[in-house]
């Protein structure tokens, strides 16, 4: 995967998690054709970018911590 396919699928993956649409990396193996395991770095990257994702298990998803 080149650079500019990774850096829109962070994009994507940025907008599921800040609308609240994305409940497990699993949801996005298919669409992104690579595995969890690839879905949950791009979890990383992005904490590492500097936005504050969590999982949240009383909503059973990942949140974007605005505070």
């Amino acid at each position: 995967m080149d650079y500019f396919t990774y850096s829109q699928r962070l994009d994507y993956l940025l907008e599921l998690i800040t609308k609240e649409r994305l409940s497990s990396p699993k949801d996005l193996e298919s669409q992104f054709d690579c595995t969890e395991r690839t879905v949950r770095k791009m979890i990383n990257d992005l904490r590492r970018k500097g936005y504050v994702i969590r999982y949240s298990r009383e909503c059973s998803k990942y949140i974007l911590d605005c505070d």
